[in-house]
């Protein structure tokens, strides 16, 4: 079986083909730019070369359509027909309290998350048009719409309601629904198969921290808190998201700056973070580089950053009453040796001992924890593409 990964942004459209049985990425690639004069498909072929492929692509359907061409392509294509597709499966930001899991599309499926377009106005529009996209290019394959929301709709009611008045939760859905649900709920199973224990009794945070970044406390296997809300602003520090802010700050920033709440909105989402505390950029390898150079503001930011993080893990571990394991991922937790062990080293009242020389490593399953260490440690790559191609395959 084959299957066909789509995560559609605003201007772009990433991809993966899975042959299903051997889990194997036949072609992957991605389109940046849609709607832009200078639009361009980046294709990453098999043997790691990266082939350009300059089009104009006013929107995602003639995106996807290029795609779709350049997998049945002479030179670049790995199938012959397109018929060879047996499903295509979507990542869809917000699923609001409807979808607690992945879904089969239908028109009724895409009502419900044409209805959380308010509660996710950059991500939802995006996916939809990824979805109409492949109604008009492959019609009659089946799609699976994968929920960034979903794991985390086993949270109970204490720790995903807001303290505001009730009726403004019953008006407009106003809660946390956390988001990176794909990767918390890959990494968290597969942790548990990688260290081969049981999910059940144990006690897990999973640290997904990048350009944006969440923490998960999952118990039994199953989300019972995250740290992004209604939005994905709420929680870490991040890229140039400003993560946990003073409701009152808010309003005073607004008022000192007159400032409309669609630019305070680009404020916290875009202008902050990393990139508004170092003034230098919301990628921490820039980051690492200015404080190389000096840069105090880029050390202050860092240290915000590894601080946020150390503060939920710790915070979670208190909610669930203990820490089994620890789990890094996602583009920094992955890559950077050095905030991994000083988050580490930061929870030592937990019992984590680092292991200096296991730590040193990027995108490696692997335990980086010494062997005492009373919480095990470990980096686990995450896949999010994987997990969605795994649903799109049990649903159809």
């Amino acid at each position: 079986m084959k299957i066909l990964v789509l995560n559609c942004g605003s201007s772009s459209i990433k991809y993966k083909l899975f042959e299903m049985e051997s889990k194997k990425v036949m072609a992957q690639g991605g389109i940046e730019k849609i709607g832009l004069p200078d639009s361009f498909l980046l294709v990453k072929c098999p043997n790691g070369e990266k082939v350009k492929i300059e089009k104009s692509m006013p929107e995602h359907t003639v995106g996807i359509q290029l795609i779709l061409d350049t997998l049945v392509d002479a030179k670049l294509g790995v199938i012959k027909d397109l018929k060879e597709i047996n499903a295509v499966g979507h990542r869809v930001v917000h699923g609001g309290e409807k979808f607690n899991k992945s879904a089969l599309i239908t028109p009724e499926v895409k009502r419900e998350i044409e209805q959380c377009v308010e509660l996710a106005p950059l991500h939802n529009p995006a996916n939809l048009k990824g979805i109409n996209a492949i109604e008009k290019t492959l019609p009659g394959v089946p799609q699976v719409a994968v929920f960034d929301t979903a794991f985390h709709q086993t949270m109970p009611d204490y720790a995903y309601m807001y303290a505001i008045p009730y009726e403004l939760y019953e008006k407009y859905a106003i809660r946390r629904y956390g988001f990176h649900g794909t990767s918390h709920r890959y990494v968290s199973a597969r942790v548990c198969d990688f260290l081969g224990v049981d999910p059940k009794g144990k006690k897990i945070v999973t640290a997904h921290i990048g350009g944006g970044g969440s923490c998960a406390a999952v118990m039994d296997g199953k989300s019972v808190d995250t740290s992004m809300g209604l939005t994905p602003v709420e929680g870490l520090v991040m890229g140039t998201r400003a993560g946990d802010l003073d409701l009152g700050a808010a309003t005073f920033i607004m008022d000192k700056e007159h400032l409309s709440t669609a630019q305070f909105n680009d404020l916290v989402n875009k202008k902050s973070g990393l990139l508004g505390v170092s003034g230098v950029s919301s990628d921490c390898r820039d980051i690492d580089a200015a404080i190389k150079e000096g840069n105090k503001r880029a050390d202050l930011a860092r240290k915000m950053f590894i601080y946020r993080v150390i503060k939920y893990i710790g915070a979670y571990a208190a909610a669930m009453n203990g820490l089994d394991i620890l789990v890094f991922t996602a583009g920094i937790g992955e890559n950077d040796p050095y905030i991994r062990a000083q988050i580490m080293k930061g929870l030592s009242f937990l019992g984590i001992e680092v292991d200096e020389e296991a730590n040193n490593v990027r995108g490696e399953e692997r335990i980086i924890s010494k062997k005492g260490s009373k919480v095990t440690v470990c980096l686990i790559p995450t896949d999010e593409e994987l997990m969605i191609a795994s649903d799109t395959e049990a649903l159809i």
